[in-house]
């Protein structure tokens, strides 16, 4: 999860209140500067690695570690071939279908109304999480003594800024993309140049935990990779779904390339072991390297930049899905009205719930939570690339094949309490759908 955050394709300009009622996000919600559409094939690159290239890189470390080991490199590549067959069924179906609202349209147009809710309130529920994961890991980073108050904070104060309609400029992302990335070379430089990273910690000739456990680890590492939906939306702008597809393969594999060296070079110098009970891995990787306070506190200031950053996008996103799905009906009718007459209420109430995440969970189980739910929005956006015809500029049969099965798995090998979780929340959410559908039938 990257500076800018993952608003599943919503990135139109106006959005429906009620059935009725056009209101401008200009200022409440546009939390990412200008639009999409004004940037070329470089921008959008650049745009899909400030979107994956953020908070996730200083977290999915501890989690991967403790359930793969050693082979969490093989995870990591499990994850992002995952990814890949997401982004590309994404973009195809961006391309045909250009209206606001990402896969909660793509399910309700290819599979069926149901289809479409399920995409939709999986997305809200894995992306409150990812708002709560940004609170905490902000939280480890900036005040371990007490976390969960530093991310309460920050929460507050995006919020606030979602309301007064902070804008985040392509150079202001460009710039933040800049530093996190800085911080991160400067951990692998450290880790290596220090003498303190062992190339025998990466050895494969510790205990294996199981596939189960390689692909626990790879659902937890696909969090990191998750904000490339940014580049896919672009999609409905150019009308070119392939274009765009090869932009987000382009990004996640530099992204890729990123988080093997960050994620080798903390293996190396702190041991699997080590990572894997770390609430703060790079910051511990760099000071076990002797690199000293100092370098260790620019650590934290880049965690908190990227967490800042990416919050403010999450909670316009979490709003704005929110408000097309109660337009549409498939929300209760209190939260149509919240949206249509208090949207500022609306970021009130999600922020309220997030404030409840972070102060019940922790940092793994949640990351755990979030995956959960985009892992099931993307299954639902494969499965949608597979009812495109011949015609409608279909990816190899493949390549949404490998998303659904991946997304799935991946979903489902995630920690027990994790998935719990996730499975709670979208059955409420469904039970909720079906007594709506039952009694105005």
């Amino acid at each position: 999860m990257g500076l800018v955050g993952e608003l599943g394709g919503l990135h139109a300009d106006v959005i429906r209140i009620g059935h009725t009622r056009a209101v401008s996000t200009s200022s409440l919600f546009d939390a990412l500067g200008r639009p999409v559409r004004s940037l070329g094939t470089g921008g959008a690159t650049v745009v899909g690695l400030a979107a994956m290239v953020g908070a996730g890189v200083f977290v999915v470390w501890a989690p991967a570690a403790r359930t793969a080991g050693v082979w969490l490199p093989l995870a990591l590549v499990i994850a992002w071939v995952v990814a890949c067959c997401n982004a590309s069924s994404s973009a195809r179906l961006a391309a045909r279908h250009p209206e606001p609202g990402g896969t909660y349209v793509y399910g309700r147009e290819r599979l069926g109304e149901a289809w479409g809710f399920l995409a939709g309130w999986a997305f809200v529920v894995g992306k409150m999480a990812s708002c709560a994961v940004m609170a905490l890991v902000f939280g480890v980073y900036v005040w371990p003594q007490a976390p969960g108050v530093a991310g309460a904070v920050l929460v507050v104060a995006a919020a606030v800024a979602v309301v007064v309609g902070v804008r985040l400029s392509e150079w202001v992302v460009r710039l933040l993309l800049v530093v996190v990335v800085a911080v991160v070379v400067a951990v692998v430089v450290v880790a290596w140049g220090s003498g303190a990273a062992h190339v025998s910690n990466l050895a494969l000739q510790g205990r294996w935990h199981g596939l189960s456990g390689v692909l626990a680890a790879a659902g937890m590492v696909f969090f990191a990779f998750a904000g490339y939906a940014r580049i896919t939306a672009l999609g409905a702008r150019a009308r070119d779904g392939r274009v765009v597809g090869r932009a987000a393969v382009v990004a996640l594999g530099a992204a890729l390339v990123l988080y093997g060296a960050v994620g080798a070079s903390v293996m190396a110098v702190l041991g699997p072991r080590a990572v894997g009970h770390s609430v703060v891995p790079l910051a511990d990787a760099v000071v076990a390297a002797g690199a000293g306070r100092v370098v260790g506190a620019v650590v934290a200031v880049g965690a908190a930049l990227a967490c800042g950053a990416a919050l403010v996008s999450l909670l316009s996103g979490v709003v704005r899905t929110v408000s097309e799905m109660a337009a549409d009906g498939n929300l209760p009718l209190v939260v149509r009205r919240l949206g249509a007459g208090a949207p500022r209420l609306a970021v009130g109430v999600v922020a309220v719930v997030v404030l409840g995440v972070v102060a019940v969970g922790d940092v793994w189980t949640t990351v755990g939570l979030s995956s959960f739910g985009v892992l099931v929005y993307y299954a639902v956006a494969n499965a949608s690339a597979l009812r495109l015809g011949p015609q409608e500029d279909r990816p190899l049969l493949a390549v949404p094949v490998v998303g659904l099965v991946g997304c799935v798995v991946l979903a489902f090998c995630l920690p027990l309490e994790s998935v719990l979780l996730g499975v709670v929340a979208l059955g409420v959410g469904a039970c909720g759908y079906g007594a709506r559908r039952w009694l105005s039938g």
